[in-house]
């Protein structure tokens, strides 16, 4: 095992490095998988990817696109994430918004935050999702 990193700048330190974020997990209650699907995959427009046989026996689902993994655990004293949330880039908010509404879903928009437009809409479950402009 190295001692030494070098960071991305190309700089040599002995600190290791987050250097990104692999997945987000949320939590969802038992036997919600056709909610998760029909939420993530079904507006978002999230695939559903198989997860590895042991774990999907505990249940729950995963979605991932190129850049992007979501994974749903299951909980079973379930509660919503109401304050802490993953932002989904997405490539034209002002339509993901009118998918979300017409679904039946309250979106709400919120102040940019450095030029990106924004708005925030709950999972079936409660669980806050933040949807930036890419």
């Amino acid at each position: 095992m190295r001692s030494r990193r070098q960071s991305r700048s190309g700089a040599t330190n002995n600190k290791p490095q987050v250097v990104g974020i692999e997945h987000v997990q949320l939590a969802m209650p038992p036997r919600e998988e056709q909610a998760a699907r029909a939420f993530y995959s079904g507006l978002l427009g999230l695939p559903e990817v198989p997860k590895p046989p042991k774990l999907a026996a505990r249940g729950g689902c995963w979605f991932e696109a190129p850049g992007v993994k979501v994974h749903l655990g299951v909980e079973t004293d379930f509660r919503p994430a109401r304050k802490a949330h993953p932002a989904l880039l997405v490539d034209d908010l002002a339509a993901m918004a009118v998918v979300l509404t017409e679904a039946g879903l309250a979106v709400t928009p919120d102040d940019p935050v450095e030029g990106r437009e924004r708005c925030f809409v709950t999972d079936p479950f409660g669980n806050r999702i933040e949807l930036m402009q890419a």
